[in-house]
């Protein structure tokens, strides 16, 4: 670790203009990432040209505020509306939404911003510390340790959620089949296209994931609207109780050590470590009657400080190997290179106090974001004030809007539309909603690396399990899948009678 390099960065960064960009920066993402299917990579991009007219330093510290503002943004519609923002808002939304209908929206929007804090502290000194020696480790990571990941990810989420793992593997199924869509990254073939040219490229991750939560919830609240009558939901305290914190503050830190690691290796950004963090507090959670139906903090805690760390983590590869293993990393590649700066190995040599002031800004824009977002928690819990009617069609309006901002193409709004159907048809049978979302984010990514280690392997199976990282990964699957068995036979197994006491005579 490099301490003077650091207080050169903090020192840049702590000066009143970039203290000021850094601020703008947080409020602006925050305030487009609060938009329903405007995530922080689409902030970022919508907000680019705004650094146009800024020195490269002044630019990447707005963008450092803009990413962790986006982030959090995302994170406030998964809780408040079940319309996640982005990829990695989905899981919060299970519990933050279901916290936010018993009238604990405040809370879980306080515990998502510190778990935001928290995650992102964490993340950040890890970068600091260890960023040489992660991205030595990335580089020999192969497509089996890959493609074990995404199994580890597809079965852990289709085993834990939903009333049984049947109604699980199928909403996989469906998220799968939707990823198939497009072009086949290997051959170029046309899949599931039906002959139109539209669905060549496939169907937007954001744009599934909106219709599945924000499409499918609407027309399912306007098909009960008639049957129930709804009340208002109430904001709830603003501030955590002694019990909340209780409850998360083993979940906050245990976020990081899922998070950062994933980051920092390339294995498709800020999903899988959350969809394990959700599990892992399930898992060990004590309050089971509230995962689902009434709430459980941990469930917001633990995925929010993943996530951030996870975001820390994905600066570790794009500034040191020039790898974007995230949207928001790839769209900041391209404004790196705008400037006529490359990541990569000798960015720490060449453009030492850019670098150095972006980490030192990102420390700055965690703590702006606790500060203006946490007081501001009740104010966003209000939006569930709403009369329901109004509300849900606000929500279906800004993801038209969002949903028509991704490819600027009418077909994008008809597919909204279709996948809201199918989200409909999800909650009416009983079907979980992440395992599909899940499936279309790292299907095409998992059958990629899969083919990959086969091709290298010359087709033979035993490709797919020929490092001690994929063998160890496949462990934990096999324990996943078979724990329920074993549970039922050892409580199936009748225990030894005890022998009578003997009567001296």
């Amino acid at each position: 670790m490099d301490l003077t390099n650091l207080l050169g960065g903090f020192a840049t960064a702590l000066t009143p203009q970039h203290l000021l960009f850094a601020a703008i920066g947080v409020v602006l993402g925050t305030a487009v990432g609060v938009l329903p299917g405007i995530g922080p990579a689409m902030a970022v991009a919508l907000l680019l040209p705004v650094t146009y007219a800024l020195d490269p330093t002044g630019a990447f510290i707005m963008f450092a505020g803009i990413y962790f503002g986006g982030m959090f943004g995302g994170s406030t519609t998964s809780i408040l509306l079940n319309t996640p923002g982005e990829s990695a808002a989905v899981v919060v939304a299970i519990e933050g939404n279901k916290m936010a209908k018993n009238g604990r929206g405040a809370q879980a929007l306080a515990a998502a911003a510190v778990g935001h804090f928290v995650g992102g502290l964490v993340g950040l000194i890890l970068l600091v510390l260890l960023a040489p020696v992660i991205a030595g480790y990335a580089v020999d990571i192969g497509a089996p340790d890959y493609f074990a990941f995404m199994v580890l990810a597809f079965v852990a989420t289709s085993t834990v959620l939903g009333s049984s793992r049947i109604r699980g593997f199928a909403s996989l199924l469906i998220g799968l089949t939707i990823g198939l869509v497009g072009l086949d990254q290997m051959s170029g073939q046309a899949r599931l296209t039906f002959g139109s040219l539209q669905l060549v490229d496939g169907i937007d991750v954001v744009l599934v994931a909106v219709g599945l939560f924000a499409v499918g919830e609407s027309l399912w609240v306007a098909a009960h609207l008639r049957h129930t009558q709804e009340k208002p939901i109430p904001v709830g305290r603003p501030w955590l109780s002694r019990q909340d914190l209780g409850r998360a503050w083993k979940p906050w830190l245990r976020g990081p050590l899922i998070g950062f690691p994933f980051g920092a290796i390339p294995v498709g950004g800020a999903e899988v470590p959350t969809f394990l963090s959700y599990t892992v507090e399930r898992q060990l959670g004590r309050r089971k009657g509230t995962w689902g139906t009434k709430g459980a903090i941990e469930g917001v805690a633990g995925p929010e400080a993943t996530s951030l760390s996870s975001a820390a983590g994905t600066m570790v590869t794009m500034l040191t190997l020039g790898l974007p293993t995230t949207s928001v990393a790839a769209v900041m590649l391209a404004a790196f290179q705008q400037y006529g700066i490359q990541p990569g190995p000798l960015l720490f040599q060449r453009e030492s106090e850019l670098v150095w002031a972006l980490i030192a800004s990102m420390f700055v824009g965690l703590a702006l974001l606790l500060v203006v977002n946490l007081p501001l928690a009740p104010v966003w819990a209000k939006l569930l004030q709403i009369p329901r009617p109004y509300l849900y069609a606000g929500i279906l309006f800004f993801a038209s809007v969002g949903a028509y901002a991704i490819g600027g193409e009418a077909m994008d709004l008809v597919l909204l539309f279709i996948i809201g159907a199918i989200g409909f048809a999800m909650r009416r049978f009983g079907l979980p909603v992440l395992p599909a979302i899940i499936g279309v984010i790292l299907g095409p990514t998992a059958e990629l690396q899969m083919r990959r280690a086969l091709q290298i392997s010359d087709g033979d199976l035993t490709g797919l399990v020929n490092s001690p990282l994929a063998i160890v990964v496949y462990v934990i699957i096999a324990i996943l899948l078979t724990y329920p068995l074993w549970s039922r036979l050892v409580r199936r197994t009748p225990k030894p009678a005890e022998p009578a006491d003997r009567v001296d005579a």
